[in-house]
């Protein structure tokens, strides 16, 4: 099989020396995603265009390299083809007669064709002449340029000549490697994957970094995700996993910060954090998903006083987008799976947050964060290279869920206390425990081992990422209370 890639039109605008650069990465990419099924994969570079040939015939194996060229940056759209050397304008017509032939009986079809280099004939006069014969020997029904059935398309190329079988859309945008990496602040949700994608889409290396609120469960599931974009859209390159705990941070905020303003300053920590981690990874740019007002802390004024905490370019692609539309971008990338059963953590701490924050009042409300708490966070963080996230990815542990509490054991209402103020949890003749989620991994250790702990919230989620935690962290005697 041969494939005619296209790079994305903005590239052919650069400079000659930039174009080649692009044009050489692309190349690079081209084969570091398909090495694996065609390790003797052939790929030429020229001015406008690259040439990918391989001798595999399976069926399976072509359908696969198609799909991952498609989602490769960099490719406007390639074309699978048959090559010729080029003939006089009867040897043209035969070939396309031998392609196109049995497609054309009772049809209305055009002919395109396109043409680089010298010859005696225009792509017009190919048009014209190989669109006349067909029409003649292979009994259509007519010719029509607007709205035809078929449409017969050649190249040609110097002395070459390229019937077109079948056109594949690419992403556009930069090869990946070409332009500067960044990273982006993942949550695992819809805003957070959608960003990451366009900003890959773009040519930027992306490297993911997670601020974990919800123990390994919940770290497991952003892994999950991040390498599904990874392996999906920008495998040509080695990116990070980091993964920073921040159960400590939010539970400083929750103690010591007001309510109104501990969503803006749990970002200002997170983008203290990230640009710490950004600095020594020599990364120059940070992108979040915000859009906005989506949420309280993404008005323009939390924004503001959000990107004061950092002196690094913060990058948001989402901007000026709607909720609906990042939603069907999801679903057509494939994260919206993923999204939906990934907990927000960021919004459930505040009751009544600001929408206008000012930062003297900002700086202020942080005077009482004792910062040696983010100083354990990135000392703790944990950086993976996302080709290697898969092999943890296996490790997963089944979480037991009750709806009847028995005797003898305790439940732990792991609700924000504001939730347990406003609603608290009784059961006759049952003990019940208070321990905020952010505060249940470090004080769970404490409790009498031979006890039997069911952890209970709203929603069941928070509960049951926690639990996933405890158990992986050796804690057999921990289970989830659902009542039904």
């Amino acid at each position: 099989m041969k494939l005619i890639v296209k790079v994305f039109p903005e590239i052919t605008i650069k400079s000659p020396p930039v174009r080649k650069r692009f044009i050489r990465q692309l190349a690079k990419n081209i084969r570091m995603v398909l090495r694996d099924l065609d390790p003797q994969l052939v790929v030429n570079g020229v001015w406008d265009n690259l040439e990918v040939q391989t001798k595999l015939t399976d069926a399976k194996v072509l359908r696969e390299m198609t799909e991952r060229l498609s989602c490769t940056p960099g490719i406007a759209h390639f074309l699978q083809v048959d090559e010729y050397p080029l003939g006089d304008m009867d040897d043209i017509v035969a070939k396309c007669k031998a392609h196109f032939g049995p497609l054309l009986p009772g049809k209305i079809f055009s002919v395109r064709a396109k043409r680089a280099g010298k010859h005696a004939f225009s792509s017009m006069d190919v048009e014209r002449t190989v669109g006349s014969q067909l029409r003649r020997e292979c009994g259509a029904a007519g010719i029509d340029l607007k709205k035809p059935d078929v449409v017969v398309r050649l190249e040609i190329r110097d002395q070459r000549l390229f019937v077109i079988h079948d056109q594949h859309d690419g992403l556009g945008g930069y090869p990946l490697g070409a332009l500067e990496q960044t990273m982006v602040l993942m949550s695992g949700g819809f805003d957070s994957t959608v960003a990451a994608y366009q900003i890959m889409r773009r040519g930027l290396m992306t490297h993911f970094c997670f601020f974990n609120l919800g123990g390994r469960a919940h770290e497991l599931g952003v892994m999950e995700v991040a390498h599904f974009l990874w392996k999906k859209y920008g495998s040509s390159q080695r990116v990070l996993f980091i993964s920073v705990p921040f159960e400590e941070v939010l539970g400083e905020i929750l103690g010591k910060v007001d309510n109104s303003h501990m969503g803006v300053i749990l970002k200002r920590m997170m983008l203290r954090a990230a640009t710490r981690l950004a600095d020594q990874l020599k990364i120059p740019a940070l992108v979040t998903g915000e859009a906005i007002s989506q949420v309280s802390s993404q008005t323009l004024p939390n924004l503001s006083a959000i990107d004061s905490a950092t002196d690094k370019l913060m990058l948001r692609p989402l901007l000026a987008s709607h909720k609906q539309d990042i939603i069907d971008q999801a679903v057509e990338i494939g994260t919206a799976d993923f999204a939906k059963h990934m907990p927000e953590y960021c919004g459930v701490i505040s009751v009544n947050p600001t929408t206008s924050a000012k930062l003297p009042r900002v700086v202020h409300e942080e005077k009482s964060f004792d910062m040696a708490v983010l100083e354990r966070a990135l000392e703790r963080a944990k950086l993976v290279s996302i080709d290697e996230v898969i092999d943890q990815l296996g490790r997963d542990i089944e979480v037991e869920e009750v709806s009847q509490v028995l005797p003898g054991q305790v439940v732990i209402d792991i609700r924000h206390p504001d939730a347990q103020e406003d609603q608290p949890l009784s059961l006759a003749g049952i003990e019940v425990k208070a321990m905020p989620f952010y505060a249940l991994n470090n004080r769970f250790k404490e409790l009498d081992f031979t006890r039997q702990y069911l952890l209970y919230c709203d929603r069941g989620v928070m509960s049951r990422l926690h639990a996933h935690h405890l158990l992986s962290e050796g804690h057999a005697n921990v289970r989830v209370y659902r009542p039904t």
